[in-house]
């Protein structure tokens, strides 16, 4: 069986054209170039965050407590069931990324300990 396959009619065409084109207006290249445009990163030369937890993750965080003080010691000054029985890196942080009041009390201890020294 054949099929006649005509050209599609200038109705048709426009169409597809509608359906393709953007309402929104594309920016010109100039301005993409911009510095405007471009997004700022913080350069070299700015000083460094004084913030304890800048570009620390909870992870490095948690590992470098239990170095320190161990899970017996965490498990008196923050008392959850993670750090008192079958302690666990992995168990603990998803603890702690679960619970917001915990994260905060190890957060602390953690900023105690990195000011003091």
């Amino acid at each position: 069986m054949k099929t006649d396959r005509s050209e599609p009619s200038d109705e048709q065409v426009g169409k597809v054209d509608r359906f393709f084109t953007r309402s929104s207006t594309v920016p010109p290249a100039s301005a993409l170039a911009s510095p405007r445009a471009r997004p700022t990163f913080a350069s070299v030369d700015s000083p460094p965050s004084k913030d304890p937890l800048h570009g620390v993750t909870l992870k490095q965080l948690l590992m470098e407590l239990v170095e320190e003080f161990g899970w017996a010691e965490l498990a008196q000054r923050v008392d959850i069931r993670c750090f008192r029985f079958d302690p666990s890196i992995n168990s603990s942080l998803v603890f702690l990324r679960r619970t917001p009041w915990a994260r905060e009390k190890v957060e602390e201890i953690y900023v105690q300990w990195k000011t003091r020294r």
